[in-house]
């Protein structure tokens, strides 16, 4: 990351009447202007999600420092509530609609404490209580990973890490609530967590693998996103540069896409194209059924004359959601105004 972060926010416009055919080009990027700035001493925004009734936008930021913040944003890009985590870095971020709360991921082992879910009231002030909801089980890494290789033979990756590190987090139609585990390469589910809190029992609904990674950045299992009909769950695999497809009727998982630098964030648009960050390339990118790029903003746009780095998207796209439509960076949130008709 880079060493000083503005934490500004940006508006990312697509350029008038843009559209992608599933088979058509997957160069369109788009300007980027400001949307807001952070408060001052504020840096490092990680999770988003939005409240689809008013337009509020929540922020969590992952900051090792200790200076931990949600905030929450109008619309507008008007700063609303800040609330303090203090030490403990947050990471994902998903709304409740039936219960108007916002759920978080708190990664407490990277701050002495424990890993837990929580939530807290979607219109919270500076105040407003931060319930519990469970303790991240620890699980421990997955077993080994066997890679094949073209001569007949295979390596194998053994995984050493077992922190817990509750990451991205989605719900399913019935409510109940899915969390992907970056280090203990997991997936775990809490039924009607609206029901339990504040000691909700943690399933471990998949422990395997392919949710582990060797590669950089050292997270594995990431983005969550159900496709319409909930006959997939996506997940990103940061450390991989995948996206897995689970079947959660068998639990089968399989890759269904390669080579997306830094895969992340995960979000479906109407035309069911699945939009990812890519937070080491500095760009998002969109998928089609079978897995192929076909849309992507942002990028890495070269050096400049005072040796300066330029990019579309600033800095490592991380988080994405589409009810605002807005893109969390490692240092900026941007906002993708794509045509109506694709979102």
């Amino acid at each position: 990351m880079k060493k000083v972060l503005a934490g500004i926010f940006y508006l990312l416009l697509a350029l008038a009447g843009m559209a992608w055919a599933e088979g058509g080009p997957d160069d369109e990027r788009g300007p980027v202007r400001r949307f807001a700035t952070l408060p001052d001493g504020v840096r490092l925004p990680e999770g988003i999600a939005a409240n689809p009734a008013n337009g509020d936008i929540y922020v969590g930021t992952f900051d090792g420092a200790g200076n931990n913040k949600l905030l929450r944003y109008s619309r507008n890009g008007r700063l609303l509530a800040t609330r303090d985590f203090g030490a403990t870095p947050l990471l994902g971020l998903e709304f409740d609609p039936a219960n108007q709360k916002v759920y978080i991921t708190n990664v407490g082992d990277f701050a002495g404490a424990q890993s837990k879910i929580q939530r807290i009231a979607a219109n919270f002030n500076a105040g407003t209580p931060v319930e519990d909801v469970a303790v991240i089980p620890a699980i421990g890494a997955p077993g080994p990973r066997t890679v094949p290789n073209p001569d007949g033979s295979q390596d194998t990756i053994t995984f050493g890490s077992g922190a817990r590190v509750p990451n991205a987090l989605t719900f399913d139609r019935a409510g109940n609530l899915y969390i992907s585990d970056s280090f203990q390469g997991a997936i775990f589910r809490i039924v009607n967590p609206n029901g339990c809190v504040p000691s909700c029992p943690v399933q471990t609904w998949l422990h395997d693998p392919l949710l582990a990674t060797a590669g950089f950045p050292p997270f594995g299992a990431n983005g969550l996103v159900f496709n319409a009909d909930e006959s997939a769950l996506f997940v990103a695999n940061t450390g991989d540069d995948r996206v897995l497809k689970i079947t959660p009727s068998s639990g089968a998982i399989t890759v269904f896409a390669e080579s997306i630098n830094g895969a992340d964030g995960l979000v479906f648009d109407r035309q069911g194209r699945l939009w990812v960050c890519a937070n080491q390339n500095d760009e998002v990118v969109a998928l089609n059924a079978n897995g192929r790029v076909v849309a992507r903003l942002g990028s890495f746009d070269g050096i400049g004359r005072v040796t300066r780095s330029y990019s579309a998207l600033n800095s490592q796209p991380s988080s994405a959601m589409i009810d605002i439509r807005y893109i969390q960076t490692s240092s900026a949130m941007l906002v993708p105004t794509l045509p109506y008709s694709t979102l």
